[in-house]
Formats: structure tokens, C-alpha cells, sequence
């Protein structure tokens, strides 16, 4: 028997490649492989076990960074959509801000922005201008033949007070008077 035991031929190594399709043998080529590290160092099963744990390992690195750079991609995407959002919420700020400027100002004058509609108070919430009702017979007063056009109710047009009209003899009375007036007192 002896003799039998000492013929046969001791099986070959392992290959890297089985270690990699037998995850159970690289576990146990491993572990007999770390008990005794001094005679196992230079053994051609333990030196292809060793290699196919780097193999493993290197494939689990690559998935791992390619989970990371998917992870990473979806977060570049989350905040581009955000400053894209953000920028597009400054631009309806800013247009709202020049309409409304816009509108104040022309609602000075009584008239409605270019492209505006008439909307119901209660339906809208944007700034409306106010527009006066147009007099149904034309404001205006004579003063000694000229017409003078006054401006109608609700505008913000600067307006003169007409004085009432007196008789043209009374003017030139009084301004003979102060005429009279202005030369005794210079003499």
C-alpha cells in the first residue's frame, strides 16, 4: 500500500480559473492557506488562490465604482434640473417684477399695459391698471372764446382751478387801481 500511496502522483494545482467558478474552494484553498503562511507561501495552489481573491476583488471594485459614478450621475442630473428651475423661477420673477413696474407705471396715465386684458378683481392677481369712466359730455370751459379741455374724473392729470368769471370791466377797474396805486407810492 505504501508503495501504491508513493506512485501515485499528487493532483495538480488549482487553477485561478476554478478558484473563480468555485467561490466554496477558494474559501477552503484560503483558509488552508493562511493556517500555515511560512510553507504555504511559495505553493502553487495558494499563489492561484491568492491571484483569483484579487480578481474578485478588483471586480467588486469596478461594480462598486460603477454604482458610485451611477450615483454620482443622478445627483449632477438632480442639480442641474434644480439650477435649471431655479434660474427659470428668477427669470418669471424678474418678467413679473418688469410687468408689474410696468403696469404701475402706466396705470399713472390710466391705461392698461400693452397685451393686458381686463380681468375680474377676484380672478387675477396680477396689478391692474385703472382705467376712469369716460365723461358722457365733454368737460370743458370757455374763457373768453378759447375752450379749454378739463381733464376727466379719476385721472392723475395735474389740473388748474378755473377761477369764475367776472365782468372784463371789473378786471380793468382794479387793474387801473393798482396801476394808480404803484405810481403814488413811487412818487
Amino acid at each position: 500500500m505504501a508503495l501504491l500511496g508513493a506512485c501515485t502522483k499528487e493532483p495538480p494545482p488549482r487553477s485561478v480559473q476554478e478558484f473563480l467558478d468555485n467561490p466554496l474552494l477558494l474559501e477552503a484553498a484560503l483558509v488552508r492557506c493562511t493556517q500555515n503562511r511560512a510553507e504555504s507561501r511559495y505553493n502553487a495552489e495558494c499563489v492561484n488562490a491568492r491571484e483569483a481573491v484579487k480578481i474578485v476583488e478588483a471586480k467588486e471594485e469596478r461594480k462598486r465604482q460603477a454604482e458610485l459614478e451611477a450615483q454620482s450621475q443622478a445627483k449632477r442630473e438632480a442639480l442641474r434640473r434644480t439650477q435649471q428651475a431655479a434660474a427659470e423661477a428668477r427669470r418669471r420673477a424678474e418678467e413679473a417684477r418688469r410687468r408689474r413696474e410696468e403696469a404701475e407705471y402706466l396705470a399713472q396715465f390710466g391705461e392698461l399695459p400693452p397685451g393686458a386684458e381686463v380681468v375680474d378683481i377676484e380672478t387675477g392677481n396680477e396689478p391692474l391698471a385703472v382705467i376712469p369712466e369716460a365723461a358722457s359730455e365733454d368737460a370743458s370751459v370757455s374763457t373768453g372764446g378759447d375752450d379749454v379741455a378739463l381733464p376727466t374724473a379719476g385721472s392723475n392729470a395735474p389740473t388748474a382751478e378755473a377761477a369764475p368769471e367776472e365782468p372784463q370791466a371789473t378786471d380793468l377797474e382794479s387793474i387801473r387801481d393798482e396801476l394808480r396805486r404803484r405810481s403814488e407810492d413811487g412818487s
